[in-house]
């Protein structure tokens, strides 16, 4: 294939050093634009963030984005490029953990499969009418479906506990409760997928954040840490960027912006002339998960049984569980508990109650009494100023016709990022597609209008 130089000579700002970002820059670079690429944090990878320090033995986990699907043909792609290697995890799959009659949490079941499959019936009806609409978000099918919440979708058909608590404990995987999540949000994951459930996950081997660092040791001084988007002015042929670093604010003039953040911040940043009002309310509306994502280094695997699950999901406080490395050698073992919606509300407030004991007294029912606990770290994204979020929810006020503006191009604006992306919203791989999507935008408007 031919050395594509479309964009020699082109000057590109791209705005966050997620890898939605950092894709984008990278198939930029490889087209001859003269690309910067800028990121308010000290650090690249956004919302994939590798934790290594604070643990024993050198073992790391991921605080963010961890399990990589069959599926995820992008970002295993882009794995393949960078020269890394992805390893298989949790070849189990998922198990479930839930409290009975007396209150005591057990292990339900081995496979969450026929929870999925019940849920998966009961939305049916609605599933189908999704399908005659193609999917479309744009269709007055995928309207009236949008303005359901899930909670009401199940006092509707009067679910009984056991569907309660399987839709409640999607929140691990939403990052919102049920009266927070449309049933359109719902009604897609399982017409595409037929169930959140992951299949045959994998991980970068040393750590998920170097994919990040490996592209951004390559693009070398073309990236800025520490430096925010102020402001953005686009007219013309051209686009005058104002960033911030430290106290210190300067002008950078591009033929083309990207933005690769977080509706959260993007909405935040003056631009003018102003975007499109279906552009403008698509960002402002769009809500972001609550998600505490908990690493716990616990001396021993202990949960690790013959034939048992090394992951969970549960409608408990505490979320989602699984063993966050697998494939790391050492006696010492890392739980990852990833506590969305009012859970990681739940979950702060077990910690600053009780301290990280309380959350590791949480476990007993996988075998964590008297365990010992060397090495903990904690993220609260909704907490964190540079994402307000774990990732993109629809809910119920969000107008499904708005969604495809969320990536349209507008004039010399592109726009990349997980909550652009129509498939794979939520996910590693979503950031990585969109990312090269938008780089391509970039390829072909200029293309078109030289």
């Amino acid at each position: 294939m031919p050395l594509d130089t479309s964009l020699s000579g082109v000057s590109v700002l791209v705005a966050g050093a997620g890898l939605a970002g950092l894709a984008a820059a990278r198939d930029l670079a490889d087209r001859g634009a003269d690309v910067t690429i800028i990121e308010a944090r000290d650090r690249v990878g956004g919302r994939v963030f590798t934790i290594r320090n604070g643990f024993a033995e050198s073992q790391h986990g991921e605080a963010g984005g961890d399990m990589i699907d069959q599926g995820h043909e992008e970002v295993r792609r882009l794995t393949q490029e960078l020269g890394l290697k992805l390893v298989p995890i949790l070849h189990r799959g998922f198990g479930y953990a839930r409290a009975d009659s007396t209150g005591r949490v057990r292990i339900v079941q081995r496979n969450v499969a026929r929870s999925w499959t019940r849920l998966a019936a009961q939305l049916e009806p609605f599933s189908r009418l999704y399908r005659l609409g193609e999917r479309r978000w744009d269709t007055p099918i995928t309207s009236e479906i949008a303005r359901m919440s899930v909670a009401q979708w199940l006092d509707d058909v009067r679910a009984d506990d056991e569907l309660r608590a399987t839709a409640t404990g999607l929140r691990g995987f939403f990052l919102a409760d049920s009266e927070e999540l449309s049933l359109l949000a719902l009604i897609d994951q399982f017409s595409d997928n037929g169930s959140p459930v992951p299949s045959r996950m994998s991980r970068v081997e040393g750590g998920n954040d170097r994919l990040a660092t490996s592209i951004a040791a390559a693009l070398g001084a073309r990236v800025r840490l520490g430096t925010e988007l102020a402001a953005v002015s686009h007219r013309g042929r051209g686009v005058r960027a104002s960033v911030k670093s430290g106290r210190q604010t300067s002008q950078i003039q591009v033929d083309y912006l990207l933005f690769a953040l977080p509706a959260t911040l993007l909405r935040r940043i003056p631009i003018t002339p102003a975007l499109p009002a279906q552009q403008h309310e698509a960002i402002a509306r769009l809500q972001y998960g609550r998600a505490t994502k908990t690493l716990l280094q616990f001396a021993r695997r202990f949960w690790r049984a013959p034939a048992r699950p090394r992951a969970f999901g549960s409608p408990l406080p505490f979320g989602a569980v699984w063993e966050a490395n697998e494939e790391q050698r050492g006696k010492p073992g890392i739980l990852a508990l990833l506590a969305g919606g009012a859970a990681s509300n739940a979950t702060a407030d077990v910690v600053s109650r009780e301290g990280v004991a309380g959350l590791a007294r949480s476990l007993d029912w996988l075998g964590s009494r008297d365990q010992e606990v060397l090495g903990w770290r904690q993220v609260v994204w909704e907490s964190d100023p540079w994402s307000r979020g774990g990732y993109a929810v629809f809910d119920p006020l969000f107008d499904p016709r708005l969604r495809g503006w969320l990536s349209q191009p507008c004039e010399r604006l592109f726009f990349a990022g997980e909550h652009t992306s129509i498939r794979w919203q939520g996910y590693m791989n979503g950031a990585v597609e969109s990312g090269r999507r938008a780089a391509a935008e970039i390829a072909s408007t200029h293309r078109i209008t030289i």
